[in-house]
């Protein structure tokens, strides 16, 4: 059960200094000045230097501090890192005070001297003894290392790494923990004589301090690496777990004399670990930890944690179970437990700004009464009416569905008008690209909606390369959800120009229709050759890429011929020829119009621009996977460099430094490449998506499918909108096919008794795909049909008119197939350049 008990009761506090900070090593409680009254003194030290000793005595709860209070305050002029109380002098068993700055430990002894008025006791600081650092220092730790008796020996790690021991007046030995990059959290436990840290590889490490002593000296060896070259004993861990994220601090707990816990607060979790690196528990935090403190609980057993965080409050935990919440007036960097004019259990928190507080935890009585509820008599009558009238409610739910039927007229609608001319200043990125100025449309998009809606979200999409100035809007409304869809076009002349007819090209189709042909200039006004009027039935195009392509009408019979250097370029003119056809004859009043295509499918040059595609996709990922290397590389150069530049007595570099930097330079190498080839995969993908347009179209027109059956073709061809590395087209569209294969298309019961694979990865080649893209052709030219019914999975009975023969069932016989399909399906030679785009685009507006 949690006990919230509001606002932590202040006991006493202060505010130390103007200006200075503060960090979780800057506080420590302890009977600093060997009073034996049993009673804590608070010391804190501040990265200005400022030193001061506390004894807290409030007259009343919640007073502040008084001058008699502060026993002392020294200026020791260098920055105070960590505070520590301990046995730190040869010869007496008197509680000492450590100091540790950057560049020094200096250990000293504080005593009082009773004066002969209330406010006349004095209290001295005087240096008993100090070592100079060699490297800087980043915090320390203390205990009776080696199980020594009646003395505390203390170990400072230093910024990179050293553990660095000193047996009260003298310096025993230093160490370089093995890897080591950036120091952690060091803690000691006397109970297994180890230290305990968290390295920078996120893991949890235990040095045995025997081990330590018996190592190779830091000070002979440059690296921990050539260890085993020399003489001593390498330095080995005794135990490891990875936690998987920074540490903020580590303590020690004992149970008793045969059991202890190291306690580890992380980023986002604290951890209980046995004495031995076995997880006892752990808890996930809901806020960012900032301090903590363990310590044992009244129930046998338990462990309770005290956890500061960044919203100001403090938590107290029994091990996993969180017992009590209060808030504090500000962030603790440190808390610590004390005793106090024999009122223990005090707490006692600093922040970084210098709040210093002492506090207890408990509630105010609660003052409130509930009113007396005033009893009335129940109407069943009243109540029988009213689980009548929700019983039909619930029964006309059930018969309409959870969602309400949608009515004659929808709830809302969408619609979007297209502005007749071009901005007058284009809203392009790329304003102009080569000689040509890249133009832009406005779009008005209206919604109407007849009830009071919830928050609906407008989505604008086109297909690249068409760009948005936003794509989406939020209204804030309340209401049903539903979700209503709209399409528009946009003008041609948004990504296409007037240009040059050409009499050549190398890619051809040609468009059969059962009407007389109709004058070019009248299906294209705004594409006219005021130089060529005579031209009536040739008109030629140029994108904005540069690619052109070229129409003409036949004067003799129905038929239009499209032609371009590049084949994804045919798509957006046939499809807006047929589209203006449709429209030119609807308002003729001729209904009965048609165009087919009776050419051979060009597979040929579709699967060039898949092996196109599928080439950059495996060239990306071979080069992301070599950049991953080179970059792994880079970073071990750099930590062997850094161990040099950081060591006392620096190695030669042997040639690191030029190692270096010619792996920085294939980094940006690599990385310019992988870039590129996005691009080019991007451009690639482009050309891919217009072309799949085009074969549906031209797939459509051959064997006369129904709009039913196109669009499922698009499903298949079509699934993704962006291309992945990890989820292709070639791959997703694979899979479409075989499911089509396998269902509608399927010619016997044993091919649909063939399992597809559940997982989608990227295939080795192009081959499997190409052959199941040309055995649906195959099996489309002999009477398949699309459809996705229930009755879809029964085997269809193919029959065209004098006779085919069978589609075959193995994969030998699908090689025959497409040896033959060679003579059905042409194959023409063509050249990638710049796609154009479709100028069809879609609106959604979705209210939830």
């Amino acid at each position: 059960m949690v006990k919230i008990s509001g606002e932590a009761r202040d006991w006493w506090s202060t505010v130390l200094g103007e200006k200075e900070e503060f960090d979780q090593g800057c506080l420590c409680l302890a009977d600093v000045d060997n009073s034996g009254s049993g009673q804590d003194k608070i010391i804190v030290g501040s990265f200005m230097g400022y030193l001061r000793i506390f004894n807290p005595h409030p007259v009343k709860t919640g007073d502040g501090a008084q001058a008699e209070d502060l026993l002392l305050e020294v200026h020791l002029r260098d920055p105070i890192l960590q505070v520590e109380v301990g046995k730190f002098v040869s010869g007496t068993e008197m509680l000492h005070l450590a100091v540790l700055h950057s560049r020094k430990l200096c250990v000293y002894s504080v005593s009082g001297t009773l004066g002969n008025v209330e406010h006349g006791n004095q209290y001295q600081l005087k240096l008993m003894y100090e070592h100079n650092l060699q490297r800087t220092a980043f915090n320390m730790t203390y205990g009776s290392f080696g199980g020594v008796k009646g003395r505390d020996l203390i170990c400072i790690q230093s910024m990179d790494g050293m553990l660095m021991v000193f047996e009260q007046e003298s310096y025993a030995f230093g160490r370089f923990l093995p890897g080591s990059l950036l120091p952690g959290p060091l803690a000691y436990s006397s109970r297994t004589d180890s230290f305990i840290t968290v390295s920078s590889c996120r893991q949890v490490e235990s040095y045995k301090y025997q081990v330590l002593a018996f190592a190779t000296d830091a000070d002979k060896k440059q690296e921990t690496e050539q260890q085993k070259l020399g003489s001593g004993k390498r330095l080995v861990v005794d135990w490891a777990l990875n936690i998987g994220e920074q540490a903020l601090d580590i303590c020690i707990v004992s149970f008793n004399q045969s059991a202890s816990s190291v306690f580890v607060l992380g980023e986002r979790n604290f951890f209980c670990l046995k004495d031995n690196g076995q997880i006892r528990f752990m808890k996930k935090l809901d806020c960012s930890p900032s301090c903590f403190l363990p310590y044992c609980s009244v129930s046998e057993g338990t462990i309770n944690t005290l956890i500061g965080n960044h919203k100001n409050m403090l938590h107290v935990y029994q091990d996993v179970t969180l017992k009590w919440a209060t808030q504090l007036p500000h962030i603790p960097v440190a808390v610590r437990v004390g005793c106090f004019q024999d009122l223990k259990g005090v707490i006692v928190t600093l922040s970084d700004d210098g709040r210093l507080q002492c506090s207890y935890l408990g509630t105010d009585p609660s003052l409130f009464q509930a009113p007396k509820v005033e009893s009335r008599e129940l109407n069943y009558d009243e109540l029988d009416v009213e689980l009548k009238e929700l019983q039909r409610i619930i029964k006309v739910v059930k018969s309409q569905g959870i969602w309400p039927m949608p009515e004659k007229e929808d709830d809302l609608k969408v619609d979007a008008m297209v502005s007749s001319n071009f901005d007058p200043v284009s809203q392009a990125t790329d304003v102009e690209i080569g000689t040509d100025v890249v133009p832009s449309i406005t779009v008005q998009v209206t919604l109407q909606n007849r009830i009071v809606l919830p928050k609906v979200k407008l989505s604008i999409y086109v297909q690249p390369p068409l760009v948005l100035t936003c794509d989406q809007f939020t209204f804030e409304f309340l209401g049903t959800p539903r979700v209503v869809q709209c399409k528009f076009r946009l003008p041609l002349k948004l990504i296409c120009l007037p240009g040059q007819a050409s009499k050549t090209a190398n890619h051809k189709l040609t468009i059969d229709t059962n009407q007389s042909p109709v004058s070019l200039p009248s299906l294209f006004p705004g594409f006219a050759n005021q130089s060529d009027d005579d031209q009536v039935n040739v008109m030629g195009f140029r994108f904005l890429s540069g690619s052109r392509v070229t129409l003409l009408a036949s004067k003799t019979s129905q038929r239009y011929r499209i032609q371009s250097e590049q084949f994804e370029d045919l798509w957006l003119i046939t499809n807006e020829l047929i589209l203006r056809l449709q429209k030119y004859f609807e308002k003729q009043g001729i209904k009965d119009f048609a165009s087919s295509f009776s050419g051979s499918i060009p597979l040929q040059e579709y699967f060039e621009l898949i092996d196109h595609h599928f080439e950059l996709r495996i060239n990306g990922e071979k080069l992301e996977e070599l950049l991953s290397e080179r970059a792994v590389q880079f970073r071990a150069i750099q930590r062997r460099l850094l161990t040099r530049f950081k060591d006392k007595t620096p190695a030669p570099l042997q040639h690191l430094d030029v190692l270096l930097d010619g792996t920085y330079k294939q980094v940006i190498a690599l990385a310019d490449a992988v870039e590129e080839n996005q691009g080019n995969l991007f451009q690639a993908f482009t050309k891919l998506k217009s072309a799949t347009h085009l074969m549906i179209l031209l797939i459509g027109l051959w064997q006369k499918l129904s709009a039913d059956q196109i669009a499922i073709l698009e499903a298949a061809f079509l699934p993704l909108q962006e291309d992945m590395q990890e989820l292709g087209w070639e791959e997703t569209v694979d899979a479409a096919i075989s499911h089509l294969l396998k269902t509608c298309l399927s010619k016997s019961s044993k091919e649909q008794a063939l399992n597809l694979s559940s997982q989608l990865n990227i295939p080795k080649d192009t081959s499997r795909l190409k052959k199941h893209i040309t055995l649906l052709c195959d099996r489309l030219a002999k009477g398949g049909r699309l459809c996705l019914s229930n009755d879809a999975a029964a085997p269809q009975t193919m029959v065209m008119p004098g006779g085919c023969t069978p589609i075959p069932e193995s994969d030998l016989e699908e090689r025959s197939v497409e040896q033959d399909s060679t003579e059905l399906f042409t194959n023409h030679r063509h050249l990638i350049a710049e796609t154009p785009v479709p100028e069809v685009s879609s609106l959604q507006g979705v209210s939830e």
